[in-house]
């Protein structure tokens, strides 16, 4: 079998009726071309996978598996936009087994990459793609192309999603242009339509239709897609909008390449990897041979030109991700101030630490309301409507609280203090080296690079203290190692830029345990806030509400329950041995 990197250009129509395309098989010639067998029926199963943690779809790939001639081969997709009529996407092939873990493979570069972006985790299959194809070569001269009519069906669970019928034309050998003729007499029929969506872009799209209706395991796993593929305001990752450039092309088909022994430590894989799975590191202008004063002083500026962004749409109220963006920026500055503790000198930041603090807990205190509605209002969606109205005292009392909330955050933006507080910070940040605190003694380490790789390995063991507790770890110890993963978090975030190659790839697996913790805390709160709901209002509410209410809070449980389980991978691809190689040589750069 034919494993690596290919090339796949084939040009998609819809079909406006199952029959629209059955003339297209059985003509003698179409354009130049001439068919050179049969019409062959194959039937073909894809099943479409990724990390429990998305790890593939936010690196910019879709994987599947496909079973063919007895063997089941792993398929790895670039995403791509189409061009004109083409759709032109690399793909990366190779022997796979869907009952072992990708480790146990047979060598080749798709698996070396799934290896990389996965770190080992099993996959989970999303969505199964069923398709019974009419297909038939036609060649004209040297160029060769597959023409088949597909009747597709989707399918979660066992569930059938949606059916539909597509043309597809697929170069198998020779020109492109040969194929834009046949594309030329396509687009003049009234009964195809050119499509610009893959099958699985379709696939997801009934998977978005059908998802209130979904088992809440499957429901809950799709809202935590990023955002791109769901097209859902709820994702909770940062990595959600990823480089796409010629760079990562490069470094993917490098990565291709390679000779077929398991490259998953090659170079070039694992700069592919950092550069599909993050856009690099943020532009703060961290430098090596920066002192901590100036380095703490750019991490600062730069979060606080964010912040200050972000106010406008905080204020309006239009656009939820604003505030959050505000928080987010905010929380930065602070943990800025910790991280860098001792740069600058107490007397010079006491002040501005207790406004922000003022600052961030009011857009918390919103943002926190935010997610717990958000994820209320998903789940009573799911439910039939007579089950729908039961969910109503608990929605309007968040609902209250979050606009109480969030007039107290007015008043803070209005006040004179943050007023104030904005004009402290510009004079701040200009000061720099002028609010330093006084280093004694140049031989003292005071640079970015005597003193970070420590300070990095420090937070990193921090995190993997938790390693003996973890089997029997209750949520109040989760979430001390939430906050554990969120310290070395900002350090490779705010240091990003001076580490090797590895850094952005570390990030985006630190940052994949503390959502996924985060996850865990939210499921916990939302439980403990329905609770108290039911206890205090015990007299008030009625039969439906109380039913409807306890559900949720089961709901709740379960997810905490399942979230706890699944940790395992999430929590060895930051723990294990090849996260700490890789952080050494990350450090090592400094």
């Amino acid at each position: 079998m034919v494993t690596g990197r290919k090339v796949e250009v084939e040009m998609k129509y819809q079909l406006r009726s199952p029959d629209s395309a059955d003339r297209y098989l059985v003509a003698p010639e179409l354009g130049p071309f001439r068919p050179t067998g049969q019409v062959r029926i194959v039937q073909i199963e894809d099943r479409y996978v990724d990390s429990a943690d998305w790890a593939l779809t936010r690196a910019g790939f879709a994987a599947r598996f496909r079973r063919t001639a007895g063997e089941t081969v792993i398929g790895l997709k670039r995403q791509a936009t189409p061009e004109g009529r083409l759709h032109r996407r690399e793909e990366l092939e190779g022997p796979a087994d869907p009952g072992k873990l990708p480790a146990d493979w047979p060598a080749s570069p798709a698996r070396s990459v799934v290896l990389d972006l996965c770190s080992g985790a099993p996959l989970v299959e999303l969505v199964t793609i069923r398709q019974v194809r009419r297909v038939r070569r036609l060649a004209a001269g040297d160029t060769t192309v597959d023409l088949s009519v597909d009747a597709v069906e989707v399918l979660v669970n066992g569930r059938a999603l949606d059916r539909f019928d597509e043309l597809e034309v697929e170069l198998d050998a020779g020109s492109e242009e040969q194929l834009q003729a046949v594309g030329e007499i396509l687009d003049r029929d009234e009964g195809l339509h050119r499509s610009a969506r893959s099958k699985l872009d379709r696939a997801v799209r009934a998977v978005r239709k059908a998802l209130p209706t979904m088992p809440e395991e499957v429901h809950q796993y799709w809202l935590e897609a990023p955002h791109a593929l769901l097209g859902s305001r709820r994702g909770r990752s940062r990595a959600e909008a990823r480089m796409r450039g010629e760079e990562t092309a490069a470094a993917v088909e490098t990565a291709a390449e390679a000779p077929s022994s398991d490259a998953s430590t090659s170079p070039q894989l694992e700069h592919a990897s950092a550069l599909a799975r993050a856009n690099g590191p943020r532009a703060i202008g961290v430098l090596p041979d920066d002192s901590l004063p100036e380095a703490a002083r750019k991490v600062i500026k730069y979060h606080f030109v964010r912040m200050r962004a972000k106010e406008h749409g905080t204020r309006d109220g239009s656009n939820l991700e604003d505030l959050h963006d505000m928080r987010v920026a905010t929380r930065r500055m602070r943990a800025a101030w910790r991280v860098f503790d001792d740069a600058f000198k107490p007397g010079k930041t006491r002040k501005l630490r207790r406004r922000l603090r003022v600052l961030a807990d009011r857009l918390g205190a919103v943002r926190d309301l935010d997610v717990l509605i958000d994820g209320l209002e998903s789940y009573r969606l799911g439910l039939d409507p007579d089950q729908q109205p039961g969910l109503d005292p608990l929605l309007a009392l968040w609902r209250r609280q979050r606009g109480s909330d969030r007039d107290l955050l007015i008043d803070e933006l209005d006040s004179g203090r943050y007023t104030e507080f904005i004009e402290e910070m510009k004079e701040f940040i200009e000061a720099g080296a002028n609010e330093a605190a006084n280093v004694a003694s140049p031989t003292l380490p005071h640079r970015i690079r005597d003193r970070v790789p420590s300070q990095i390995w420090a937070a990193y063991e921090a995190v993997r203290a938790f390693e003996l507790v973890l089997p029997w770890a209750d949520v109040e110890t989760l979430h001390q190692l939430r906050i554990a993963a969120k310290w070395l978090r900002y350090d490779l975030e705010f240091f990003g830029e001076t580490l090797g190659p590895d850094s952005a790839r570390l990030l985006e697996r630190v940052v994949a345990l503390q959502d996924f913790l985060g996850c865990l805390h939210d499921a916990d709160v939302a439980s403990k806030l329905a609770r108290d709901v039911l206890v205090a209002r015990a007299g008030e509410l009625s039969r439906a509400e109380t039913e409807a209410i306890g559900a949720y809070l089961h709901s709740r449980e379960r997810e905490l329950a399942r979230r706890r389980r699944a940790l395992g991978p999430v929590w060895r691809a930051v723990a294990g041995a090849p996260f700490r190689r890789a952080l050494g040589r990350a450090t090592a750069a400094l």
